[in-house]
């Protein structure tokens, strides 16, 4: 049986940077949003079933924060309508109370239902 979304997944007007802190490579851009889970657009596979400590770089003139990070573990991975990439999306297994008012401000500023 399906497991249904808790939280409406909001598409951002941005495509935020997300890297990897351990390697300080870039995983991808942030597609979409929850406080539970994100979804990236990349150029290269993600391994799934892995958990990241994920840096958030945040748009600027909205925060006084530059980023945020936290822990995603890579759930699943499918062609994006774009075949030269991938989608991934994450489940969000680490937030501070901190970071998850600043994801909820990013959704409630730059999020939009798509």
């Amino acid at each position: 049986m399906a497991r249904s979304r808790v939280s409406k997944r909001r598409h951002l007007i941005y495509y935020l940077e997300v890297y990897d802190i351990e390697s300080n490579q870039l995983l991808g851009h942030l597609v979409d949003i929850t406080t539970r889970g994100i979804k990236l657009i990349s150029k290269e596979v993600i391994p799934l079933h892995k958990t990241f400590i994920l840096k958030l770089i945040l748009p600027e003139g909205y925060f006084k924060e530059n980023e945020i990070h936290f822990e995603g573990e890579s759930l699943w991975s499918s062609n994006d309508v774009n075949p030269d990439f991938f989608d991934t999306g994450f489940a969000v297994t680490s937030l501070s109370l901190e970071e998850r008012k600043i994801m909820r401000k990013l959704i409630d500023q730059i999020g939009f239902n798509g």
